[in-house]
């Protein structure tokens, strides 16, 4: 995998072409391209039967000249570096700092890609490609562009780092409401791929990240802080800020309703019944004593029943 870094100091993860799906897009443009031309020349050659040699000659030199180079670097140009043989196979050319190719860009891969494809039948590409460590071919490298794939398997999501023990609760008054997703996305990027960066442009990356990010939340980081520390210690702030966050979601949502929604209504009061025992009380009423009930006569047990106890 390739790690090109742009001039935003965003470090774009592009994985480079290897020579199989590369040899795989040119066959099917080839066959593509040839398949016209032949049918085309045939056609031409019909229709000008009737003209000398040297126009012949000439109409089959610029029916060649667009067929089979005019028409690729037209269709790279129009459609960023993917023609169809690419599209199929998921593969892109890009330049060197990962953006789009241009005009000119297609039109050094095209002019060189008659010698390296077509009159060597792709030995010269195939060479090169092998030695190349990024798999690029001649015209690649004087156009400065490389052949990436697009559809790769994805990868697992590695965690940011830890920030060291020292760090740790120091930046829990720190305001992070400023800063925005892109700059949380690229210091991510940097804290989970600075273990594969040179060091000194990994130390450049994070100087430069640590910078934007004090100018968002506008307070300085302490001193003697390494830069890459420190972004790992507000990610780790961050984070932890987030999960305390979701952590009270949870908790409201399985938690009981409010005070207010837990009282009942409002019971009507029951007006007051009449009695021979005085008026009313204001207090809750003491139950009254249950009537005298006579005691019924005893009888005989059921047969095969439970008798109530004596």
């Amino acid at each position: 995998m390739s790690d090109l870094v742009t001039g935003d100091a965003v470090v774009l993860g592009l994985r480079p072409a290897r020579l199989p799906s590369r040899a795989l897009a040119i066959l099917l443009d080839l066959t593509l391209y040839v398949t016209a031309y032949v049918l085309i020349g045939v056609g031409l050659t019909l229709a000008t039967a009737s003209l000398d040699p040297a126009a012949q000659a000439a109409i089959a030199v610029a029916s060649f000249l667009l067929l089979l180079v005019g028409i690729p670097i037209a269709v790279e140009t129009l459609s960023h570096g993917r023609s169809l043989g690419k599209l199929a196979c998921g593969l892109r050319v890009v330049r060197d700092d990962g953006g789009p190719i241009r005009f000119r860009h297609a039109l050094v891969r095209g002019a060189l890609g008659v010698v390296e494809l077509l009159l060597t039948f792709g030995t010269v590409a195939a060479i090169a490609s092998l030695v190349s460590v990024r798999g690029r071919r001649l015209g690649d490298v004087f156009a400065g562009t490389l052949v990436v794939r697009e559809r790769v398997p994805g990868a697992r999501v590695m965690p940011v780092p830890a920030p060291p023990p020292w760090l740790a609760g120091r930046f829990t008054q720190l305001d992070l409401s400023a800063v925005p997703d892109g700059l949380w996305l690229a210091i991510r990027q940097y804290l989970t791929r600075m273990n594969q960066l040179d060091p000194q442009v990994g130390a450049a990356m994070a100087a430069r990240l640590a910078d934007d990010l004090v100018a968002r939340t506008g307070a300085p980081p302490p001193a003697g802080v390494p830069a890459a520390a420190y972004l790992m210690a507000v990610v780790h702030e961050r984070q932890s800020r987030d999960a305390a966050r979701a952590f009270r979601a949870t908790g409201a949502a399985g938690a009981s309703p409010p005070a207010h929604a837990t009282h009942a209504a409002p019971v009507a009061p029951v007006p007051p019944v009449a009695s021979g025992f005085g008026p009313v009380p204001t207090t809750a009423p003491a139950p009254a004593p249950a009537p005298y009930v006579a005691p019924a006569p005893a009888q005989a047990p059921r047969a095969g029943g439970f008798a109530p106890p004596a």
